[in-house]
């Protein structure tokens, strides 16, 4: 497996794409920066959300209102987080396709982006979802949850660099 992917990354290296973003100088910190701060606006409204079910964070709104107001941002910045990250390993390609970690963020990612979607449709489809003490309990620990693996993602996005690849 480790052959078939030095092998792409040295055909996607050799693409004149990938040329582009690795000799223009601007591009790949601009990627970067983008990449960044569309992280910031996925986590943050993730854990204003989370920070909700535990009443530490407008405890005067109901939770539904809360996250009609942060999570719908999420999915469009998703499409974003997609397109850059995609750039970026075109310009980088053994940097992510040859490194555990980048595997090891994709597949927080995906666990996050599961439990975010879980508990929005969950509390959006049942208004008095943590009004039962035993729902929001799993509430609670879904969120902690949710916590946890968005900060593994970025823990992961971050050690990228810092990790040998291949």
């Amino acid at each position: 497996m480790e052959a078939l992917l030095i092998g792409l990354s040295k055909w996607l290296a050799a693409t004149s794409l990938s040329h582009t973003i690795q000799t223009v100088t601007w591009i790949i910190p601009t990627l970067q920066t983008i990449h960044i701060l569309c992280v910031a606006i996925v986590f943050s409204s993730a854990v204003l959300v989370d920070l909700r079910i535990f009443r530490l964070f407008e405890r005067d709104e109901q939770l539904r209102d809360v996250m009609r107001r942060f999570l719908p941002p999420i999915w469009p910045v998703l499409v974003m987080l997609l397109i850059t990250g995609s750039l970026l390993i075109i310009g980088e390609p053994r940097r992510s396709l040859v490194n555990t970690t980048f595997y090891l963020k994709m597949a927080l990612l995906l666990v996050a982006i599961l439990l975010t979607a879980t508990l929005q449709r969950t509390a959006l489809g049942s208004p008095g979802f943590l009004e039962d003490r035993s729902r929001r309990l799993t509430g609670q620990a879904l969120a902690t949850l949710s916590v946890l693996v968005w900060c593994g993602v970025l823990f992961a996005g971050r050690w990228i660099a810092y990790t040998q690849a291949g």
